[in-house]
């Protein structure tokens, strides 16, 4: 069954991706697909890009901020004008080609059968490819980590390519989320839970970009550690 989706790309100095990413996904001719650019003023002109596009794409749309605002709270803000326009299914992505885009029919059909679906490197079948070994491990015990913290059997809690059912967006108020860097990750997946809607993890390889700049530091992840212990006790 179709069901109307939207694509949330959260960007910042992303020109060397942006426009092969828009045209990747929209190649894939998945019914009822729309995409929003929320740019954070990329200083390297990704906003000026993704407006060109729009002449191109009826169903591609952009908000731009006003500076460097952060993931999570780009985020929100994407989640807030997919409830708003009516979107059934909303999915959170990068604009680096690390998350494997072939996937996307898979996890919108899931998306029928559970309330969301978590595009997961640490299932039978998932993994990462090209990254060192610092991060692997900052990753990987990052969601060890968070699942014995937060005492939900979630495998993948840090990866950011989700696909989240109206509902669940809708049930969760989306105004008392206060993280806004990778942790939000973790924090989104287990305010889900507690409210008890069902997921599942279906296995992706990610694949380190190729072009342009991780934001991804030994301090962020250090920073969610801390910041996965204060989510155990807000409300």
């Amino acid at each position: 069954m179709s069901m109307k989706t939207l694509i949330i790309i959260p960007t910042y100095n992303e020109k060397e991706n942006i426009e092969n990413i828009i045209n990747a996904v929209f190649d894939l001719r998945i019914p009822d697909i729309s995409i929003l650019i929320v740019d954070d003023n990329s200083p390297d002109g990704t906003a000026k890009i993704v407006e060109s596009l729009q002449k191109k794409f009826n169903n591609l749309h952009i908000i731009k901020r006003a500076g460097k605002l952060g993931l999570g709270s780009a985020y929100i803000e994407g989640f807030k004008f997919g409830l708003k326009q009516g979107f059934e299914t909303i999915i959170q992505m990068d604009a680096d080609f690390s998350h494997p885009i072939t996937k996307l029919p898979e996890m919108i059909n899931l998306s029928n059968e559970y309330d969301f679906v978590i595009g997961s490197r640490y299932v039978k079948g998932g993994g990462v490819k090209d990254w060192p070994i610092i991060r692997r491990i900052l990753s990987r015990g990052g969601s060890l980590y968070a699942r014995l913290i937060l005492g939900q059997r979630i495998n993948d809690f840090t990866g950011g390519f989700n696909t989240w059912n109206k509902r669940v967006l809708e049930k969760i108020n989306l105004n008392q989320i206060k993280s806004n860097g990778y942790v939000f990750q973790i924090e989104m997946k287990y305010r889900a839970k507690k409210l008890g809607f069902s997921h599942i993890e279906t296995p992706i390889i990610f694949t380190d970009r190729t072009a342009g700049k991780s934001k991804m530091s030994k301090r962020i992840a250090l920073e969610a550690m801390v910041k996965t212990i204060l989510i155990k006790f807000t409300k």
